[in-house]
C-alpha cells in the first residue's frame, strides 16, 4: 500500500517525491504525459535571488532553498548517476546609468545584512573580457548567491534517483494514500472550474538553446534577457513572459527578438547556431508565489503549484516543507503567502 501518490512529475511533483522517499514513505507517481512533459522540460534553469531589499518572507524562503541546493542536487546525481547541470557560478548584471549604479551600492550594503556570509552582491569595474556584457555606467554587479542548472536533465536525473529506490513514474494509476497535485497549469485549471475568480493562469515562455562553449562561467542577466551557459557546452537565452497565445509550444518571432537581444548584449554569441527552440506553459498562481498546502474542501488531498519561473529555485525547500506536512501534518515551514487559501 502506498502512503502517497503523487500526480504530476514536473519539477515539484519530482522533488517532493523524493525529500518523502528519502524519509521512508512508499509513494508512486503518476503522470500521463510522462516525466518533465511541461514547464519542467525547458533548457533555462536561472536559480537567481530575488533583489536584497524590501525583505520578506518569500524571499527568506528563496534564500533558504538556494542555499539548500548545494547538497540537494549532488544528493541527487549521486544517487542517479546523471548531471543534473547545477552549479552555483554567480551571476554578472551590466549596471545602465548612475540612478542604477546608486541602487546596486545600496544592495550591496543590504546583501550584507540579509545574506550574511552566506553570499555575496559586488558592484565592480567592468572590463573587456568576452563573457561580459557591455555596461554602460562602467560598472557591473556579481552576485554569488546564483546558480543554475539544467531544467530537463535535473528531471531525468530526479526519475533515475527514484527508479534506485524502486519507484516508477507511471502514466495511469488509482490514488491511494494521500494525494498531492502537482500537475502545473492543468492543475490550475482544474482549480479554476466553477469559481468566480482564477486561482491561476499560465504564461508561455520562449527560450533558445545555442551552440557555444562557456562551461564553468557565471550566467548573465543584461536587457531583460538570461543567458545560461550549461555544463554540456551549449547556452540558453531566455525567456518571455507572454499572458496571450494562440500556441503552447509553437515559437516565432518574440523568441528572435530575444535572441537578437541576447547577441547584442554579449557579440561572443553573434555567430553561435540555434539547437534549439523551445516554448512552454508556466503556471503561475493568483498569489504570484508558489502554492503549497492542503486542498481546503478535499480532504487528504494537497495541492504543490504555481512555480512559474522560481520553481528550481524554490523546489529543494519547497520538497523539504511538503514533506513535514505530507508525512507528519506539520505546516509551520510553508509562509503565509504561499498557502493555496491566498489563491482562493
Amino acid at each position: 500500500m502506498y502512503d502517497l501518490t503523487i500526480r504530476g512529475a514536473g519539477i515539484f511533483g519530482l522533488s517532493i517525491a523524493w525529500a518523502v522517499v528519502q524519509r521512508g514513505a512508499k509513494v508512486q507517481v503518476i503522470d500521463p504525459f510522462g516525466p518533465a512533459a511541461g514547464s519542467s522540460g525547458g533548457v533555462v534553469g536561472a536559480l537567481a535571488p530575488h533583489a536584497p531589499e524590501h525583505w520578506n518572507p518569500k524571499k527568506a524562503f528563496q534564500l533558504d532553498s538556494l542555499l539548500m541546493a548545494r547538497t540537494f542536487w549532488p544528493k541527487v546525481e549521486a544517487a542517479s548517476g546523471q548531471a543534473t547541470g547545477y552549479a552555483r557560478s554567480g551571476r554578472i548584471q551590466p549596471i545602465s546609468d548612475d540612478h542604477a549604479l546608486i541602487l546596486a551600492r545600496k544592495r550591496s550594503q543590504t546583501a550584507t545584512e540579509l545574506w550574511q556570509d552566506h553570499a555575496q552582491w559586488e558592484v565592480l569595474p567592468a572590463t573587456s573580457d568576452p563573457w561580459e556584457p557591455q555596461s554602460p555606467a562602467g560598472f557591473v554587479i556579481r552576485d554569488t548567491l546564483s546558480a543554475l542548472i539544467h531544467p530537463r536533465q535535473a528531471c531525468h536525473a530526479l526519475v533515475a534517483a527514484l527508479a534506485a529506490q524502486g519507484v516508477t513514474i507511471h502514466t495511469e494509476g488509482a490514488d491511494a494514500g494521500k494525494v498531492l497535485w502537482a500537475t502545473g497549469v492543468a492543475g490550475l485549471e482544474a482549480l479554476n472550474a466553477g469559481r468566480s475568480r482564477p486561482m491561476g493562469n499560465g504564461v508561455k515562455g520562449q527560450a533558445a538553446l545555442l551552440d557555444y562553449d562557456a562551461r564553468g562561467l557565471p550566467q548573465l542577466y543584461a536587457d531583460g534577457v538570461h543567458v545560461i551557459p550549461h555544463h554540456n557546452g551549449t547556452v540558453a537565452i531566455g525567456s518571455t513572459s507572454e499572458r496571450e497565445y494562440t500556441s503552447d509550444t509553437l515559437t516565432d518571432s518574440q523568441l528572435d527578438d530575444v535572441i537578437a537581444q541576447a547577441r547584442a548584449a554579449l557579440p561572443v554569441l553573434a555567430d553561435a547556431p540555434v539547437l534549439e527552440r523551445w516554448a512552454g506553459i508556466r503556471p503561475r498562481a493568483r498569489s504570484r508565489a508558489p502554492m503549497l498546502g492542503g486542498w481546503p474542501d478535499r480532504p487528504g488531498h494537497f495541492i504543490a503549484n504555481g512555480g512559474f519561473k522560481i520553481g528550481f529555485g524554490m523546489a529543494p525547500k519547497i520538497a523539504d516543507v511538503m514533506a513535514d506536512l505530507l508525512l507528519e501534518g506539520r505546516d509551520h515551514g510553508i509562509p503565509e503567502g504561499f498557502r493555496v487559501e491566498q489563491s482562493f
